[in-house]
């Protein structure tokens, strides 16, 4: 088994988030793998995982990214909100005319499914599949229909598809630019983007009322890393934060090796006999969304 490890930044909750999603994506596309945190000092934290193969599991991850396409996944029986012809599962679909339907003149491919996530489906916030070279990773933590909490904060008119597609464009274009680089830390990097992401990189959620206007209305971009918005949504995929309070949210990074199962329970800061520390964050309100803020860190509870 070898090892390979990234700088993270423990007190951003998004890399913690992203550093799941590195742990679940590195399951789907390599071969078995674990993971954990280390940290020697305050200003020093590594994510570190441990594969059996030769390859850069972290670049592998990146390399699938940068080249990936997306797919929209809704019921096959839907009750959206905007209903679809029925359609089998393999053929390609368009929505029906509306405004922004008009505006794009086209829509991305839509497959019908059996198994879908929540109860009903909204076209705005529709589950999406990453596909490469045979291989397949989705994307779903915003519509979960089970018990569970599904940390959606994205709202109003943003789409899961439109989310996605700029990530995936901004990480194509880093990866171009800084391969070496961005695989030995891919969090470093930014980009500008918009105002739709998934609200997951604290470096981008500004208020109005703390910046003194509007970046959106001014056309005014704002860097954040994308691949800390994607993978942080994959990372949430199958594990959540406890949020004990009202917008009141807590994780826990660990330092022993875990497989992703295990470790998607110690994100939650769920797991107990394991070396952990936990940290603590609020959702601050950007309009009708919720935004991650930076951390600091609590006594174990």
């Amino acid at each position: 088994m070898r090892e390979w490890r990234i700088p993270v930044d423990v007190y951003n909750p998004g890399q913690v988030f992203a550093c799941m999603g590195f742990l679940e994506a590195i399951a789907h596309l390599c071969d078995d793998v674990e993971g954990k945190f280390e940290w020697h000092n305050e200003r020093e934290h590594w994510f570190v995982v441990r594969t059996p193969g030769e390859l850069n599991p972290f670049e592998v991850v990146l390399e699938f990214l940068s080249g990936a396409r997306i797919v929209r996944l809704a019921p096959l029986r839907t009750h959206c909100k905007e209903s679809y012809p029925e359609q089998s599962s393999s053929e390609e679909v368009k929505c029906p005319p509306n405004r922004a339907a008009r505006q794009r003149n086209s829509w991305p491919k839509t497959e019908f499914t059996d198994t879908f996530p929540a109860p009903t489906a909204d076209d705005k916030v529709l589950p999406v599949r990453l596909e490469r070279h045979c291989k397949a990773i989705v994307l779903s933590h915003w519509c979960d229909g089970s018990s569970r909490n599904p940390f959606k904060l994205f709202a109003g008119q943003q789409k899961s598809y439109a989310i996605a597609e700029q990530m995936l464009g901004a990480i194509k274009e880093l990866w171009n630019n800084h391969q070496k680089e961005l695989a030995e830390d891919p969090f470093r990097y930014g980009a500008s983007l918009g105002g739709s992401t998934y609200k997951l990189d604290p470096r981008k959620s500004w208020t109005t009322i703390d910046v003194g206007y509007s970046p959106d209305e001014q056309s005014h971009s704002v860097q954040a890393s994308p691949i800390v918005e994607l993978l942080g949504a994959l990372g949430l995929e199958h594990a959540r934060p406890d949020e004990y309070e009202t917008r009141r949210v807590r994780y826990a990074i660990w330092n022993c090796f875990l497989p992703p199962a295990l470790a998607r329970a110690a994100l939650g800061a769920a797991l107990r006999g394991i070396p952990k520390r936990v940290f603590e964050f609020h959702l601050d309100l950007a309009g009708k969304n919720k935004v991650v803020t930076f951390s600091q860190e609590v006594n174990n509870p």
